[in-house]
């Protein structure tokens, strides 16, 4: 017959046992199945990988923020430098005039007591040493080294009268002439004797030995001039 079925020996059709499912149902219900599982597994297994993703990233992205907030704290909580104190100018070197010669003016010297530093080579060792000359009341020049007699301490003239009676215990109506180093004190309106003969400088106080070396000044029109050394 032409609308027969072709029966294949080797695979027999199951009987049609009612209630019972043939295998072609179970394997078609289970294939199924198995898909669904598949398909419902993707979903979550998916899940888990975002999920550990973007824990990944918050952490990241909290570790960079903390790095950045540090170095901004770093930066805006440091201390600042101290300021360096500015260095204080330099005194400029007192340029003194150098005898023999001219050593002032009459200008520079006009008043009773005024004074002026000069140097002056030593007689006996050559040295420049520094040397003044003061205008006396009456007018006369007189000039003298500022080395101690016989010693090394610089020699002072001081026009405080104040300073005389609280440092050297001396009352004085005048400036007068002292070694800081013994308190030995000279006045120059009274003369004192030396092996060369009486010079200015007369010692009123103190330990030392003779008056100021004497140093000889003259007045050449405006012009005031250091000659020699006694």
């Amino acid at each position: 017959m032409p609308d027969e079925k072709k029966i294949d020996p080797f695979k027999p059709s199951e009987p049609n046992i009612p209630g019972v499912p043939s295998r072609a149902k179970k394997t078609a219900a289970a294939s199924g199945a198995q898909g669904k599982s598949k398909l419902a597994a993707i979903p979550s297994f998916a899940w888990i990988i975002a999920a550990a993703t973007g824990v990944v990233i918050i952490g990241g992205g909290l570790a960079l923020h903390l790095s950045r907030g540090s170095g901004v704290a770093t930066v805006s909580h440091a201390a600042p430098l101290a300021a360096l104190p500015a260095a204080k100018p330099a005194k400029p070197k007192e340029i003194l005039p150098l005898g023999p010669g001219v050593i002032g003016t009459t200008e520079e010297l006009k008043q009773a007591w005024s004074a002026k530093r000069f140097l002056f080579p030593d007689s006996v060792t050559g040295q420049t040493e520094p040397a003044m000359v003061v205008r006396l009341p009456r007018g006369q020049y007189w000039g003298f080294s500022l080395q101690a007699p016989f010693g090394s301490c610089e020699l002072e003239y001081v026009t405080n009268l104040d300073m005389l009676r609280q440092d050297y215990q001396f009352n004085a109506d005048h400036p007068m002439v002292v070694n800081p180093c013994d308190h030995t004190i000279y006045d120059l309106l009274s003369y004192g004797s030396t092996s060369a003969g009486l010079v200015r400088g007369e010692i009123v106080q103190g330990t030392g030995i003779r008056p100021p070396v004497a140093i000889e000044i003259r007045e050449r029109g405006t012009e005031v001039v250091a000659v020699r050394m006694e």
